[in-house]
């Protein structure tokens, strides 16, 4: 798998694997998370991930076959509006998701080891996440799998999330 510096030009990438996890989890009767509508057709988050890739730090995994991007990892220095800041440096996820034609690949598991050693290369000891911690609760488990720790939990409207940390 190779990880490489995303940006702009990889914005359709990303909204089609927005797209196929909106898919799937409409199929999984999951839709708490992001709803029925593809991002492709939502001009918010459009505009939010035309955002993230332009201003903010980009990673694209591309397995090793035919350079297909199959998943994309946004990394800043601050926190979600919605999440306290911290009072020492620290390395944000921003958005992390995977092209669900790649699934079970070590896709997710490569971006964050990514992000772990992005931290380490800074000197940053500190690497949050926060994710949708409604339905059956997958996605904190998915997180807990790859060594980050529940901190809190909190609403946004009506949508359950957890915010995670991990010490690096």
């Amino acid at each position: 798998m190779e990880i490489r510096r995303g940006g702009p030009g990889d914005i359709p990438a990303v909204l089609a694997m927005l797209d196929s996890a909106v898919a799937w989890l409409g199929e999984q009767g999951r839709t708490g998370q992001w709803g029925t509508e593809p991002w492709s057709e939502r001009p918010s988050a459009v505009e939010k991930v035309t955002a993230r890739l332009t201003v903010g730090e980009t990673w694209i995994a591309e397995p090793d076959d035919d350079g297909t991007p199959a998943g994309a990892l946004t990394l800043s220095s601050q926190p979600q509006p919605y999440v306290d800041p911290v009072d020492e440096p620290e390395i944000y996820v921003q958005l992390l998701v995977t092209h669900r034609a790649f699934a079970g690949r070590g896709v997710g598991a490569a971006l964050l080891e990514h992000a772990v050693s992005e931290a380490r290369r800074r000197g940053v000891e500190l690497l949050r996440v926060d994710c949708y911690a409604g339905d059956d609760g997958r996605l904190v488990r998915y997180y807990r799998g790859q060594g980050f720790e529940p901190a809190h939990t909190f609403t946004v409207g009506e949508w359950p999330g957890q915010l995670l940390t991990r010490r690096v």
